[in-house]
């Protein structure tokens, strides 16, 4: 069974200490959100890229003409 005083830690950790933990935390999370995220876009890129390739190239759109307004004058 487990003592109080290994659940517990009766040494107290230096603010400085404290903020170390907390700094190497937080820079390993958002290094590891940082990979993952990279991974995915490459991902997403290579298959963005297969799928342009494999489409048939789109032909170009028809680009509609603008009729001149007639302008309504009062005579």
């Amino acid at each position: 069974m487990t003592s109080k005083d290994e659940l517990f830690n009766p040494a107290k950790l230096s603010p400085r200490d404290k903020a170390t933990v907390t700094d190497t935390t937080a820079r390993a999370i958002v290094t590891a959100e940082a990979a993952a995220r990279e991974k995915k876009t490459e991902k997403l890129r290579a298959l963005r890229l297969q799928q342009e390739a494999d489409a048939p190239p789109a032909a170009a759109p028809v680009k509609k003409r603008r009729t001149a307004r007639k302008s309504a004058s009062s005579s």
